[in-house]
């Protein structure tokens, strides 16, 4: 597991120099990592079936305890048929459709770095790991949605899917956090495996389902879904229909087992999700463009995924294993469509679109497949899964097990509308009437004879995918051990026995009715469209979810400026009293609470220390009150001088030394911008400013003097100072314990140092030398000066 990880990073590291050389087919050398995922697949499947899982751990921080501990289990090994197998066949089908320009090197990296996220999300066995993870596949399907950074759009679009995927993740992280340490544990399988109740659970599972619900892209956080389509065809195939969506999917399957007793768990979820399939399929029929279609087509499917996911019993298991995957071979499969349609027809309007089934009968034939699998038609996946959804459902007694399978029902007649209207508008023959909404002027219509063929590249994957689809579907046994494995998280689990045909009951009832339900309103698409466009007018703007995004950023960005407005007021004295107010108010109050005992401090060792200290505090009182800025400045510079008295006084040469060149250093450069500036301070402030400095002024100068007091009186061990004393002799040969620690026992340390004052002062001096205006040019010597040049 470790391995195929690290070969994500590494060929994520290594394409972008190849892709030069290489080109677009530098995505079959990507391939590999996805590839590989499939190895392990493969080869762990028998042992994972078999109820073991597989564990890897390795430290990363441990004295922060934490570890990269990986574990691949059946769940984690359903997520990697998608992540790894569907991902393999979208990275070949990338080879041929990725343009060779400047932003191949780009998507290459990013593609494969999201596969290696997306990879080590479904097995991180640890929750900051799996945060880790979790952010990185936000960070990198950021980048890919803003692929083309030049077009407004796509930048929109990007930032619109970090905020809100940014937003549920950081709640994620407090949750998990929580849970953990309710657990005493951070490993996901023993927080699993005992689960904590009562306290703060409740609250971080909510936080939890924050992050789920916003990656998923269910209501009201599901607009950046279809926002996203600005990303490149297989970016939103890899993306939003096989991996990351699901991310949310599987985290929810995954404290479903443990958390499922909890009393909001499976109305609340069941709720959004049900909700989330309807508004998706509602929102699909009034798309145009085929990929936003599709992005509303998998916002209704994912709040599908969601209900059944949460509904917590071992059937419902084993309904969401082959709903997964019946998901994400269609799905992907219909993305991959759009982007050869639109690769050979330069449109993805489905009014401009006609008789490219003519054309290119073979992507027709595939994706007509995809779309009826997708539908829940016989003989295909789609339709085995939603049987076993709906038995699982209706397995459960009471009213909202009988209002849940209602939504579903009404959400799948909506599935198969979309899906038959996805396909006729790609490929059907556009002879309708003018009232039609899918009716184009002749003058727009793409003339079939113009297109070429999208190309075996583009065609195989799409065929491949839709293939397992017919495959599972006839023979939906042969996912039984999968289905069983994912199932066994439940106590009780009996083996799952997939079949395309149970009798006649009511699931079969249902079913049939809402294929003649979505098929009827196919049928009658244009009247349904007028429906929309009113109930879309009668909708509240509050209730829009697309106008809800934009207005919350609007009031986040006016409460941003209005808050910078108030606090950054650009005055240097009060952002120097609130740095001190703070630093002085809040550890003093902690002094204050738990009290300090100063009865045994020595204020003073010798009379001459008390002489010097007077001197200083007079020099610092008589430099807040001069009126000449070279007075002050003098003034200040008295203090450093006492202060380097002190250090001799104290026994450190050395220090003062120091002082005395800091101080030297400090005084010619203030002497130096003194010209620049008025002799004179200007007038005095408000008298009750005067009185505000002087109160935060003396409470920084207490607070600083007692805790050093209070530092230095409650040692109960003895001082490193007597160690390094010790061994500054025998181990590094040198007298001076302060050379000696400067130069052996923190070397790095003072080389660091070193080199960050080097730093600044090539910094200094280029601003200088960038500050200095050029000086002219000196004229040849047979050059006469232009006349109007010549100063009069």
């Amino acid at each position: 597991m470790l391995a195929v990880l690290l070969l994500h990073a590494a060929l994520a590291a290594a394409t972008p120099a190849l892709s030069r050389r290489l080109g677009p087919k530098v995505f079959l050398l990507a391939a590999l990592a996805p590839l590989a995922g499939v190895v392990l697949l493969v080869t762990a499947a028998p042992q994972v079936l078999a109820g073991e899982a597989l564990r890897t751990v390795v430290p990363w921080i441990p004295g922060l305890d934490l570890w990269v501990a990986l574990r691949l289990d059946a769940l984690a090994l359903l997520m990697l048929v998608l992540v790894s197998g569907v991902g393999f066949a979208i990275f070949v089908y990338t080879a041929w459709y990725a343009a060779d320009d400047a932003k191949l090197a780009r998507m290459v990296w990013m593609l494969t770095a999201f596969a290696g996220a997306m990879f080590g999300l479904v097995l991180a066995d640890d929750v900051i790991l799996l945060y880790v993870f979790w952010e990185l596949t936000t960070v990198t399907s950021y980048l890919l949605v803003g692929l083309d950074d030049e077009e407004e759009t796509s930048r929109r679009s990007a930032q619109q899917a970090l905020l809100v995927t940014v937003l549920g993740g950081l709640s994620m992280l407090l949750g998990l956090i929580a849970l953990a340490q309710a657990a005493g544990t951070s490993r996901i399988s023993e927080i699993l495996a005992d689960p904590p109740s009562g306290g703060v659970v409740p609250v971080a599972l909510l936080l939890v389902l924050l992050g789920a619900v916003t990656k998923s892209a269910q209501v009201p956080f599901h607009p950046w879904l279809p926002a996203a389509m600005a990303a490149p065809t297989p970016v939103s195939a890899y993306l939003h229909a096989a991996a990351m969506v699901k991310a949310g999917i599987y985290l929810v399957a995954r404290f479903s087992p443990a958390f499922t007793d909890v009393g909001w768990w499976r109305p609340l979820l069941v709720t959004v999700g049900v909700a989330t399939m309807v508004v998706g399929g509602w929102r699909a029929l009034r798309q145009h463009d085929l990929k936003r279609l599709l992005a509303f087509s998998t916002v209704s499917q994912l709040g599908f995924l969601m209900a059944v996911a949460a509904w917590g019993t071992p059937e419902a298991a084993v309904a969401l294993a082959v709903l997964l995957l019946a998901h994400g071979f269609a799905k992907s499969a219909l993305f991959l469509t759009v982007g050869a349609v639109d690769h050979a027809a330069h449109s993805r309007d489905l009014r401009r679109l006609s008789g490219l089934r003519r054309k290119m009968p073979v992507l027709a034939t595939a994706a007509a497949v995809a779309a009826l699998s997708m539908g829940g038609v016989p003989l295909l996946l789609g339709f085995v899964a939603k049987e076993a959804v709906l038995a699982a459902v209706l397995g459960t007694e009471g009213v909202f097990p009988a209002a849940a399978a209602a939504g579903l029902v009404v959400g799948s007649a909506l599935t198969l509308a979309y899906s038959l209207r996805f396909w006729w508008g790609a490929f059907g023959d556009k002879d309708l009437p003018d009232q039609d909404p899918d009716a184009a002027p002749a003058s727009g219509t793409v003339d079939p004879d113009a297109v070429h063929g999208p190309g075996t590249g583009l065609v195989a994957p799409v065929v491949a995918l839709s293939a397992v689809s017919v495959l599972l579907g006839v023979v939906p046994s042969l996912a039984d051990d999968l289905a069983s494995g994912v199932s066994a998280a439940y106590p009780g689990a009996e083996p799952a026995h997939l079949a395309l045909w149970h009798g006649i009951n009511l699931e079969l009832v249902l079913s049939l009715t809402a294929l003649a339900a979505g098929a009827a309103l196919f049928a009658v698409r244009a009247g349904f469209a007028g429906a929309q466009e009113r109930f879309a007018r009668a909708v509240p703007a509050a209730l829009d979810a697309d106008r809800g995004y934009a207005g919350t950023v609007r009031v986040v960005d006016r409460l941003a400026d209005d808050v910078t407005g108030r606090t950054q007021s650009g005055s240097l004295p009060v952002y120097l009293g609130v740095i001190a107010t703070t630093a002085a108010v809040l550890p003093g109050a902690a002094l204050l609470w738990y009290g300090v005992d100063l009865s045994g401090t020595v204020l003073v060792d010798t009379p001459l220390q008390l002489g010097v200290g007077a001197l200083v505090a007079a020099a610092a009182v008589g430099a807040a009150r001069a009126r000449g800025r070279l007075t002050a400045v003098l003034l200040l510079g008295a203090v450093g001088y006492g202060v380097a008295l002190l250090y001799v006084l104290q026994g450190g040469p050395d220090l003062a030394l120091t002082q005395f060149l800091v101080e030297t250093l400090s005084l010619v450069v203030f002497l130096l911008v003194l010209r620049l500036l008025p002799r004179r301070f200007p007038p005095s402030v408000h008298r009750r400013a005067q009185v505000v400095r002087a109160a935060v002024a003396t409470a920084v100068g207490v607070f600083v003097t007692v805790a050093t007091l209070a530092a230095t009186s409650v040692r109960t061990r003895p001082g490193v100072s007597e160690e390094l004393l010790a061994r500054s002799a025998p181990e590094a040969a040198g007298k001076n314990v302060v050379n000696v620690i400067l130069v052996d026992f923190r070397g790095l340390d003072t080389l660091g140092e070193v080199t960050v004052v080097l730093t600044a002062a090539l910094g200094i001096a280029a601003l200088v030398l960038t500050a200095r205006p050029p000086r002219p040019a000196r004229p040849e010597p047979n050059d006469e000066p232009d006349p109007a040049e010549v100063p009069r």
